[in-house]
């Protein structure tokens, strides 16, 4: 197999040759291509467009050229190389000259900017490329594998597993039961009919269909320990419980993130999150949600996944939260931050097909297994643009299906002008997806026009289905208060007395109308559906938790 290609273009010798010299600190594993034409990189793309073992990763563009810009080109070489990094060089200036560029990037005109390297070695250069390089690795699933599944191509529970593994930030290869590769693994583990899937672990330990509980174990997703009594325990491992674990922990309180799936949330299906906080050029959801974790556990947090808490109960000053295996976990205070899952959609046809063509949430795991299909999205959030983006770098087609007239209304501005420049979404306003058909996957969608109330059936190899909201809050005890949606109300949203355990305090900012009991993220009645908002009030809580602790020490002296 022919190496992965890095290439460079500029029109100055000298500068090509500056670039030439830093890309070949890669050159033992990429092939590295300078090229002082764009018109004759352009044509050398088109020839390497033709070779079927060519794979271009990273492209490189002066800002100023004759004939046409760096962007111009990134743009044509995009058209021929859809999956290559584009970064634009700029020469040293004042930031200032950089404004178009970032235009640029937030119409999904190029990927990143570099400034052109010097001196060698160029470190912060190589800091960008090696960032690039191992992305790409990431989506090839290069690095070496904790685990190796096996199954059925278009089984919900296949899907369901690779995406748990997916959000988990574990290392995995896939393989379809009926590919070379996938009959290879099981006749070497002895498992040539399943049942599937099947899981091999890098030691060889195999698993045929096991629970999430038992994946969990065994690949060791789990690290907690729930002995004892806790300062705090958080309900939820989104962006907004994990902030407030690692906070909690970094304080000094003994914390506990549970979940009952795994990190990240809604968050952790995100492709690309670019309107955080120091990520201008974005970060995918589970990467960030991954970090987060770290971070937590290096101030002592304990986390444990896929476990479903299934009860809250109050005894003294003490809250147990009661866990559907039958754990119980003692604390002081706890932080429920649950967030929401997506709404489903009302078709018995569509639910038939969940996880064999119909996903909830935003393709990361099943992106690369679109290659040359049309694939639609439902919705019209932030959520749903990074989805059609990130499932535009595979697909030949992704229509957005919104049920408003715009855009603009419920997703940010810089998603709306990059969803409208990517000459390979299509989007279709007034249009609701009412029923969908399949033979074991989905084919075809049925879909209505709002407008003129016209119904069409429209081929389809995959739904992707981001709207609503709906909070996972029916296991909580009737004396957590909550709106006629299940979202829970804190603070001044809480309503008078809510019986015997309700203090002659009112309710702190982010207290619910259960006494030590917190609410954060998008489960609380209120809040902002960011994610730099759930993380703020994954912070804020702490100081309220050391707030209402002061008051049970204050009242047991």
């Amino acid at each position: 197999m022919t190496k992965p290609i890095l290439m460079a273009v500029h029109e100055h010798p000298r500068e090509l040759a500056t670039i030439q010299r830093e890309l070949g600190r890669y050159a033992a594993d990429y092939e590295v291509i300078a090229d002082a034409s764009a018109t004759a990189a352009l044509e050398r793309l088109e020839t390497l467009r033709g070779t079927a073992e060519a794979r271009v990763v990273v492209l490189l563009a002066a800002h100023a050229m004759t004939g046409m810009t760096g962007i111009e080109f990134l743009h044509q070489a995009h058209a021929l190389h859809p999956r290559a990094q584009r970064v634009l060089l700029l020469p040293w200036g004042p930031r200032s000259a950089i404004k178009p560029i970032l235009k640029a990037i937030s119409r999904g005109q190029i990927d990143r900017h570099a400034t052109l390297p010097s001196r060698p070695p160029d470190e912060r250069f190589h800091h960008l490329i090696t960032e690039l390089l191992r992305d790409w690795q990431e989506q090839q699933h290069a690095q070496p594998a904790v685990v190796t599944v096996v199954g059925e191509r278009w089984s919900p529970r296949f899907h369901e597993v690779r995406d748990l593994l997916q959000r988990s930030g574990l290392s995995f290869d896939f393989h379809n039961a009926d590919s070379q590769e996938g009959r290879s693994v099981l006749e070497r583990v002895a498992c040539p009919t399943g049942p599937f899937p099947v899981l091999v672990r890098f030691d060889g330990q195999v698993l045929t269909n096991p629970t999430n509980e038992e994946a969990a174990v065994a690949l060791g997703a789990r690290h907690s320990s729930e002995e004892g009594t806790f300062d705090l325990v958080v309900v939820g491992a989104g962006p907004a419980g994990l902030s407030a674990a690692g906070y909690g922990a970094s304080e000094g309180l003994r914390t506990i993130v549970v979940d009952r799936e795994t990190i990240g949330g809604q968050a952790g299906t995100s492709s690309l999150i670019r309107n955080y906080l120091g990520f201008p050029l974005g970060i995918g959801g589970a990467e960030l949600c991954i970090r987060a974790l770290d971070q937590a556990w290096s101030f002592g947090a304990e986390t444990s996944v896929l476990r479903q808490a299934t009860g809250l109960r109050v005894e003294g000053d003490l809250r147990v939260l009661v866990l559907a295996d039958g754990t119980e976990i003692a604390t002081r205070a706890v932080l429920l931050a649950t967030g929401a899952r997506y709404q489903r959609l009302e078709s018995p046809g569509l639910e038939a097909l969940v996880g064999s063509g119909v996903f909830y949430g935003g393709g990361v795991t099943e992106a690369q297994a679109m290659e040359g299909e049309h694939v639609y999205v439902i919705g019209a959030g932030n959520s749903a643009g990074q989805a059609a983006i990130h499932l535009a770098k595979h697909a030949k087609r992704v229509t957005m299906l919104v049920r408003g007239g715009a855009l603009g209304a419920s997703m940010s501005d810089y998603l709306v002008k990059a969803v409208e420049a990517n000459p390979t979404i299509d989007v279709e306003f007034h249009t609701v997806v009412i029923d969908g058909q399949g033979a074991g996957r989905l084919e075809s969608l049925v879909l209505r026009n709002q407008t003129t109330g016209e119904t069409r059936t429209v081929p389809a190899a995959a739904l992707f289905v981001l709207i609503g909201a709906q909070p996972h809050t029916r296991w909580l005890p009737t004396s957590i208060q909550r709106d006629s949606h299940g979202f829970i109300l804190t603070g001044q949203d809480v309503a008078g007395a809510a019986g015997e355990d309700r203090p002659a305090r009112p309710p702190l900012p982010l207290e619910t109308s259960l006494p030590g009991v917190f609410a954060a993220g998008d489960v609380r009645h209120g809040s902002i559906k960011r994610v730099a908002s759930a993380v703020g009030e994954g912070g804020i809580s702490i100081q309220l938790v050391h707030r209402y602790l002061s008051h049970l020490r204050s009242e047991a002296g």
